[in-house]
Order: C-alpha cells, then structure tokens, then sequence
C-alpha cells in the first residue's frame, strides 16, 4: 500500500512537514509513505489553465498522478486564520477537477492531522479540512490529530520526540490503512 503524504506548509523548518516525515517511520509494515514536495510549483486555481494532456501544467499533472497513484493520502495542514493555508486548499481545489467521478481525489481515503504551536493543534484548520476534502469526493477517516506546542513535541531538527504523539500518529496511520483497505462501493 502507497501512503501520499501533503503538507500544507512550505516553511523549510514546518512542523506538518515534519509530522509528515514522522509518519514514514511509523506507517505499519508493508506500507510505504511518498511525502509530496511540489504544492509551491502549483498555480493558482484557474478553471480556463485546467487543460488535459498536453495542456495541462507539468506541476498539476504530476501532483495529479501522484494522488492517483496513492491507495491512501495523509494531510497535514498548518492553521492560518482559523483554517487550512492557501496552498493546501489550491492543491484541493486542481486534484478535486473534474468534479464528480473523474476526480483524483474521489473515493480516495484521507486521514488528517495538524501541527501548531499555539494550544489547539489546528483543530480548526482540520475541521474545514474534513468538510473541503469530503465534499470534494474524499472519505475522510474519524478522528483528527491534533499536535499542539509542536516546538515542545518536535525538536530543532525536525525529529518527534514526544511518543505519546508519536503513539497517536501511528494508532492514526493504522486507522488509515485499515479504511483505505476496504472497497468503495461502487
């Protein structure tokens, strides 16, 4: 099974990021996680560049087959705002074209977590992302992670270090793959 992970955040020394690299270390065996660098390349949302083939920009194309490719996404997202970051939102909105079945993101089990260093571990930012990605066709496992004072929990080098989150996380990825392990119905 192929895990994509996305995070929502293109600082060089993110927490989401680094919960992302955690997950790989944590991910049950036979599971592999392929952590996405490319949300930056992405234009900005524009239904008149939304082109097929040859058309289609290289950064959208690739983010698209990487989902495609994925039996299972992990999203980390920041919270800015009260909500997701722009960037992760933009990467929704291209995989989430065309609407309805023909979709990367249709039918594609999601799991979420977020990392802040304020008090509530993003769980705002989760909220709304449990509602963009179920309404663009994801199914989006129960239960959030939310990892607060991320500065506490995740050291200077970008290492978890707390394993009471380090738990959760991988109790988290097990519920992932678990979900992602049953059929859509058609």
């Amino acid at each position: 099974m192929l895990i994509l992970a996305l995070s929502g955040s293109l600082r060089g020394q993110s927490y989401n990021s680094a919960l992302a690299r955690a997950a790989v270390e944590l991910v049950p065996a036979g599971v592999d996680i392929e952590l996405f660098d490319g949300l930056g390349d992405l234009p900005l949302y524009d239904a008149d560049l939304d082109g097929e083939g040859d058309e289609e920009h290289g950064a959208v194309r690739h983010l698209r087959e990487r989902i495609a490719a994925a039996d299972a996404l992990f999203v980390v997202t920041p919270e800015y705002n009260g909500s997701v970051s722009g960037v992760l939102k933009n990467a929704i909105d291209w995989a989430s074209r065309p609407p309805g079945g023909g979709a990367v993101l249709w039918g594609k089990t999601a799991a979420i977590a977020g990392a802040t260093t304020g008090q509530y571990g993003a769980i705002l930012a989760q909220q709304d992302l449990r509602r963009i990605l179920g309404i663009a066709g994801a199914r989006v496992v129960e239960g959030d992670l939310p990892v607060a004072r991320a500065q506490n929990v995740i050291d200077e080098t970008g290492e978890l270090r707390d394993p009471l989150v380090a738990e959760r996380l991988r109790r988290h990825l097990e519920a992932l793959v678990h979900e992602a392990a049953i059929p859509v119905a058609a």
